[in-house]
């Protein structure tokens, strides 16, 4: 019988600390566009396999702003991040990390907590890509919000220093530790706690009052508010209805049992986001007993992620709703106790809690103090997802204890955010010129 040798973790640092040699950290910080991206080109080949009727509507909401743009434009970062070096240590990606990509949500115990929240992208890939990822968004979040380029520079420097000594700290953690590490409302960081009061607020009582109508003596109904929501012909909502048995198969027992308890009423098509849009989104009202006890699931689309054609060695999944579902528990400290995944007409579905206790910060509020603020806890969170999914003692060994990562990172996400404007502007004069729909919501 042979006995594996477990490298320790001073010897898994050094390890990390070598890669340097591959990729310098000061190298984190090169950016330059390749000769043949065509952003236009890009755009329209990640909307392949979507409705077309609600493309103009993600259009519309892609060229509110340089960042709206950059929400929906995650398949163009992933092509331009393919095409750069990186120091060969993967972690579960997010994917899609962004500003509005985090936020709070309810634990199965009912207490809120701030984390990942957006799983359609996730893959096993490069650790460099999300924080880069990240880093920019907080450059064009800030702008949004009408902050200086210094200011700006500095939260995207803040992002990654403390991403950097997070996960140092996590690096030291015994397993079981870092697997029950959570931001919690008893966190000192005045602006996560306004999105976690935001989310207290945001109930399944709350829900019901916003989506539908329907008084004491009738079931409630989803409002009909053509496109965003909007009733489903009666053979689509059996479709949804019968993948129920196929979604039910893949949450626990318990979970199970609470299911059983509730019965659908009613079934609605709903846009959301703003790169999710243009992919099939159900959602479905459940109640137990009357309507002072919804339920409230969302069934959506997912497509391959936009990392797929660059990590062919990746993880494959036979079902892309699996992918998203087992990405979020890996990188969640905690998860929605409803998650799970479907197959409705061939497609492959996430399921999901729609808007249980969930809350995510307003752009326009990432000013001042609050968007230094908010670099610290999206680092942390971060970083924490990473820790848990890749080897965080190389990692580690790799980002150092000096600046030198935070100030290349930035550089990067200020640059980054510049190429972002510019693409925007070529986007926003193909929508002048009618080479693209876009549609203006109220």
């Amino acid at each position: 019988m042979s006995i594996i040798r477990i490298p320790s973790p001073q010897e898994r640092r050094a390890e990390g600390k070598k890669l340097r040699d591959r990729m310098k950290r000061v190298d984190q910080a090169r950016w330059h566009p390749s000769g043949d991206r065509d952003i236009l080109a890009i755009i329209r080949d990640a909307d392949k396999g979507r409705l077309p009727q609600l493309l103009p509507i993600k259009m519309g909401r892609m060229s509110a702003s340089p960042f709206s743009f950059f929400r929906g434009t995650a398949p163009l970062m992933a092509r331009d991040l393919a095409h750069r070096p990186v120091t060969g240590l993967r972690v579960q990606l997010c994917g899609d990390a962004h500003v509005r990509n985090l936020g709070a949500y309810a634990a199965p115990d009912g207490h809120l907590v701030f984390d990942i929240n957006d799983f359609d992208e996730t893959i096993r890939g490069p650790w460099e890509w999300d924080l880069k990822r990240l880093a920019a968004s907080m450059v064009l979040a800030g702008r949004e919000a009408g902050e200086s380029d210094k200011a700006c520079a500095c939260a995207a420097e803040e992002v990654t220093r403390v991403y950097r000594e997070s996960m140092d700290q996590f690096s030291r953690m015994k397993v079981i530790e870092l697997a029950k590490f959570a931001i919690r409302r008893e966190t000192e960081n005045e602006c996560v706690r306004d999105v976690l009061d935001k989310a207290e607020r945001v109930t399944p009582a709350r829900t019901l009052k916003k989506l539908t109508e329907g008084g004491k003596n009738e079931a409630p109904r989803f409002h009909d508010q053509s496109p965003v929501l909007r009733h489903v012909p009666r053979r689509v909502a059996e479709e949804v209805l019968k993948s129920f048995k196929e979604y039910r198969g893949t949450v626990t027992a318990g979970r199970q049992l609470i299911l059983d308890a509730y019965h659908p009423v009613d079934v609605a098509f709903k846009v959301v986001g703003t790169g999710s849009v243009g992919t099939r989104d159900y959602v479905v009202l459940l109640l137990a007993g009357g309507i002072r006890d919804p339920l409230f699931l969302q069934f959506k689309e997912e497509l391959r992620s936009c990392y797929s054609p660059y990590m062919k060695d990746a993880e494959q999944y036979d079902h892309e709703g699996r992918r998203v579902a087992q990405g979020q528990q890996r990188m969640q400290t905690v998860t929605d106790p409803f998650l799970g995944w479907t197959t409705i007409q061939g497609r492959h579905f996430l399921v999901r809690q729609l808007a249980d206790h969930k809350a995510a910060i307003d752009p326009g509020e990432l000013c001042g103090e609050t968007l230094l603020e908010y670099a610290v806890v999206c680092g942390k969170a971060l970083a924490k997802a990473h820790a848990r999914t890749g080897d965080a003692q190389a990692m580690a060994g790799y980002c150092g204890d000096t600046p030198k990562l935070d100030k290349a990172i930035a550089i990067f996400a200020m640059t980054y955010a510049d190429q972002t404007a510019a693409d925007y502007g070529i986007f926003a004069k193909a929508i002048k010129a009618g080479k693209i729909k876009a549609t203006a919501e109220k």
